[in-house]
């Protein structure tokens, strides 16, 4: 049975918030003190965060005071954010946020029974007091994101593998869950510099940090490592799961057609993997996957060697 769906669109210009009661208290639903209350304290409230997560939980809390929901779900795909809280309902009003043209993510209200206008009435004008905490918490995550990213190819920095690192180290130890380490470097990657100049050069670096995501899991994370490296950061996997996905990454960037005005350009690319041992240290773990790199190019280039 399909689920009924109300969709509503918000833009937060003057004029929307003029409607949703902002400078037009006539416009205010039925009890403007609570309402006006309501909103006053979200305002406070959400301004103390730049964290969209802690943002949706405090508003999805909080204007349950008035209006009585399920769940609450946000999705914003440029940030890459789906973010939910509590259970699904029969019914869903969604709003599609956004302020002078600029898309701040879409918002859909559940619960098991119908919203009734009066209650939509009451949500819109809630709604306003999310605006610029959440506008300030997806520019805060863009500009962060920006700091931690490589943006020649989009993966994330060594800024970023030295903080994801020892968390993922940290996480691994605490649920007693495996965690791997594939160390890739493209082989002859200078030769291609040389041959066919830099700007070639940069192209097949993005090509082959493409290739590697596009063989990954969600929870998987690439990081540029240096100039022709990648560390790729293998969760809730052991080492028999990591060497099948080092051949299949191997295989997927030896495969991608890469080329420099017409002419084909012959790649491939040599791994080292390392899996955690008991009580070993971010830098012991990243050292045995280099070494191992170093076993694979030492054996002829082309191939995955596992850490001892």
């Amino acid at each position: 049975m399909k689920t009924p769906t109300q969709t509503n669109a918000i833009d937060f210009d003057s004029a929307k918030l003029q409607r949703l009661g902002f400078g037009q208290p006539s416009l205010l639903p039925r009890h403007p003190a609570t309402i006006f209350q309501l909103r006053q304290q979200l305002g406070m409230q959400l301004q103390t965060s730049l964290e969209p997560q802690h943002i949706l939980a405090v508003f999805f809390r909080e204007i349950q005071r008035l209006v009585p929901l399920d769940a609450l779900q946000y999705r914003h795909e440029a940030s890459d954010l789906r973010l939910e809280f509590g259970h699904r309902g029969h019914h869903s009003v969604s709003y599609s946020l956004s302020h002078e043209g600029e898309h701040l993510g879409e918002l859909i209200f559940r619960r098991n029974q119908r919203l009734l206008e009066e209650e939509l009435g009451q949500l819109e004008s809630l709604l306003a007091a999310l605006l610029y905490p959440m506008r300030n918490a997806l520019l805060y995550r863009a500009a962060t994101r920006s700091a931690l990213r490589d943006p020649l190819t989009d993966t994330g920095n060594r800024i970023a593998m030295d903080q994801t690192l020892q968390r993922e180290i940290d996480m691994a130890r605490r649920h007693m869950s495996p965690l791997s380490l594939l160390m890739l470097d493209i082989d002859h990657f200078k030769t291609i510099n040389d041959t066919h100049g830099h700007a070639a050069g940069d192209n097949v670096l993005r090509a082959v940090a493409g290739a590697i995501k596009g063989q990954l899991r969600n929870v998987d994370m690439v990081f540029r490592f240096g100039g022709e490296e990648f560390l790729i950061l293998l969760s809730n996997t052991g080492r028999d799961a990591a060497a099948m996905v080092g051949e299949r990454l191997r295989h997927a960037a030896q495969t991608q057609d890469y080329r420099a005005e017409g002419t084909r350009i012959e790649l491939t690319v040599s791994l080292g993997c390392s899996t955690l041992l008991a009580a070993e240290s971010a830098e012991s773990l990243l050292r045995r996957a280099d070494n191992a790199l170093y076993v694979a190019k030492r054996e002829g280039r082309n191939r995955l060697a596992m850490a001892g």
